[in-house]
């Protein structure tokens, strides 16, 4: 058993989306052993990133503001706050402030994304 502690300064890749102001980087990737991934994300205010759910995910607002668009509606969430998304739902990730937050994911979203039709999504993103 173990205890770990985490802070944005220890992801070691930071990935950008195509030439948009998002930034996402894992601390905990299957890799690791985790039974979850976790990493933070940063968006610039105005930024969207539309996304297929392939695993469940806890977005949790560190700081700013944070809509997630679904097809039942949008939902906002403040700093320290969550939003929680479900496997198979059809999304848009919009940054209303400058927003930093936390990930979880069950099972691993990279995994779960490259072994999906959503795979091509993933082209998307480079390192920053």
């Amino acid at each position: 058993m173990s205890v770990e502690h985490f802070t944005s300064d220890d992801a070691s890749t930071w990935f950008q989306r195509l030439d948009q102001q998002i930034f996402l980087a894992d601390v905990l990737s299957q890799d690791s052993g985790a039974a979850v991934s976790v990493g933070f994300g940063r968006y610039r205010k105005g930024e969207k990133n539309p996304w297929k759910m392939t695993y469940d995910e806890a977005l949790v607002i560190t700081s700013g503001v944070f809509t997630v668009e679904g097809p039942s509606g949008s939902v906002t969430a403040r700093a320290g706050e969550v939003i929680y998304l479900r496997a198979g739902t059809e999304v848009v990730y919009v940054a209303d402030e400058d927003t930093e937050l936390v990930y979880v994911t069950y099972p691993h979203w990279l995994a779960a994304t490259e072994s999906s039709v959503e795979a091509r999504r993933l082209d998307d993103f480079h390192i920053a």
